[in-house]
């Protein structure tokens, strides 16, 4: 059996039909030369009669990405079949993905219709689409509640009449691993032509197990997964590409993907931005603390060497290296190791001591940052000791004007000033900072947090950049939160330069 697993992404169409997920075209095409960026092999690009918004967004993405297939989904109807045909008329490597439910809640309840019936529908709708395009896929919905028999039955007639692909999915999440894999394996086992086409899984979450399900189906003969980027979609959600993929790479299944993963992590904070739709901090692969590590027997492991609790490394991913997060619960090892990137050299009287004061700090934060550090060695602390120090911040900003910032910054006793716009008065402010580095500074974080609430509450900015491949912290407080962001930049600059 081809040990090539195809990656059937559908972000846009299943993820983007979620309550709250809705895109613009932009947000879109941006979105798809991502998913082509990443590796997939098909976009599943919209539902093309459902509307004219979905009708063009498969016009214009079929234009602006070359390499995936791109596939338009349908009803088993001849209208939107015919539509989805126009709307794929630009891409290089078009499918139509036609089907119609075959457990007998849809045939019964749903369609008020027989299983005959609902078969004979199914082979025209493919054998209509095969006329438009050679790629045909065909789904069984519901196909976790089919009863097997009549499923195979439905995929051997289906294949025969010209799908290249055969979805079976668990529309409604309610299969267990063991039964979706022993569904897939059945169909293997008990459809003649099965090795005529591609037999595909498309999981859902509802009861947590839309991962467990998917691999469950490609350990037992599928050879296409039906995905999307941070698992959004429909309910619960679909089946997360991150997840599926990676356990495919960890684990010696003898399978492989065409996903360059190093870029799951940059496209999961893609997803995240355009759909406004946030992961959980503790989501498998690309959630905040996927790699972080706070606990001190975790962190000492981790310490001397990661394999001890990572059983990915955050580069394959593309999380530039694990965190090791100070708490109350971290230990010496972890101390050390922080201190001695700060540039701290403790001998071991010195870290025992700093570790008691460390521990006070930590019981009254949540989480002890690198000034706390500089403090608790018996350093300045670093607002009062950087290279750089912010004499003056003007911005200009409201409803019908472009924000601009005007910044002077004082660098080892010389003032140099400079203006720019941006997005909102933060982006200008940090866009004028840049300008006064001939440095290229990226920004990888930005956080900002409250203290007590109320809107004359100090907010505390916390930030990461990069320059030159090297990864700087910035901290800023204030009850301005423009100076406070400034504040943070610099002092993340201020690393940089000293």
């Amino acid at each position: 059996m081809n040990d090539k697993v195809f990656v059937f992404d559908t972000t846009l169409r299943d993820g983007e039909q979620a309550p709250g997920n809705q895109l613009n075209m932009v947000e879109k095409i941006e979105i798809a030369k991502a998913l082509e960026l990443l590796g997939v092999d098909v976009i599943e690009a919209g539902f093309p009669v459902s509307s004219p918004g979905d009708f063009e967004s498969v016009v214009q993405i079929s234009k602006a990405v070359s390499n995936p297939t791109i596939c338009g989904l349908t009803r088993a109807v001849k209208k939107d079949i015919e539509v989805a045909a126009d709307a794929l008329k630009f891409a290089k490597h078009p499918r139509i993905h036609t089907g119609i439910g075959t457990s007998f809640y849809h045939i019964h309840h749903k369609l008020q219709s027989t299983p005959e019936k609902i078969l004979e529908r199914g082979i025209d709708a493919v054998k209509y689409a095969k006329s438009f395009v050679e790629d045909v896929e065909f789904y069984c919905e519901d196909a976790g509640r089919t009863d097997n028999e009549f499923l195979a039955r439905v995929v051997e007639q289906i294949i025969a009449a010209g799908a290249t692909v055969v979805n079976i999915p668990d529309t409604t999440g309610y299969c267990l691993p063991h039964e979706f894999g022993a569904k897939i394996k059945y169909l293997m086992d008990n459809v003649p032509n099965i090795d005529k086409a591609i037999i595909s899984t498309h999981c859902h979450n509802d009861l947590g197990m839309a991962t467990a399900n998917t691999v469950s189906g490609v350990i037992n003969g599928a050879r296409q997964v039906e995905v999307t980027i941070n698992g959004v979609g429909e309910r619960a959600g679909n089946t997360a590409l991150e997840e599926v993929v990676m356990a495919i790479k960890s684990h010696n299944l003898g399978l492989e993907t065409n996903i360059n993963t190093p870029h799951l992590f940059q496209t999961s904070r893609l997803v995240q931005r355009l759909m406004k739709s946030p992961v959980q901090a503790n989501k498998a692969i690309v959630g905040k603390n996927a790699f972080a590590h706070s606990s001190g027997i975790h962190q000492d492991g981790v310490l001397k060497m990661r394999e001890n609790y990572e059983i990915i490394d955050p580069k394959d991913v593309g999380v530039n290296e694990s965190s090791i997060v100070l708490t109350a619960r971290s230990g010496r090892a972890a101390l050390r190791h922080r201190l001695e990137i700060l540039g701290y050299a403790l001998q071991q009287e010195e870290l025992d001591s700093a570790y008691q004061e460390f521990l006070k700090v930590a019981d009254l934060k949540k989480e002890v940052n690198d000034d706390d550090l500089g403090v608790l060695v018996g350093k300045e602390k670093r607002a009062q000791k950087r290279a750089i120090k912010i004499n003056s911040l003007q911005v200009i900003c409201g409803k019908s004007m472009i924000p601009t910032a005007t910044v002077s910054l004082e660098i080892q006793n010389e003032t140099r000033t400079e203006s720019a716009m941006g997005d909102g008065p933060v982006d200008a402010a940090y866009s004028a900072i840049k300008k006064i580095f001939n440095k290229k500074i990226k920004l990888e974080e930005f956080l900002i947090q409250g203290f007590a609430g109320g809107s004359d509450d100090f907010g505390r900015v916390s930030v990461q950049i990069e320059c030159e491949n090297n990864y700087f912290y910035g901290f800023g407080v204030d009850t301005d939160i423009v100076t406070a962001s400034a504040e943070a930049f610099v002092d993340a600059i201020s690393k940089v330069i000293e």
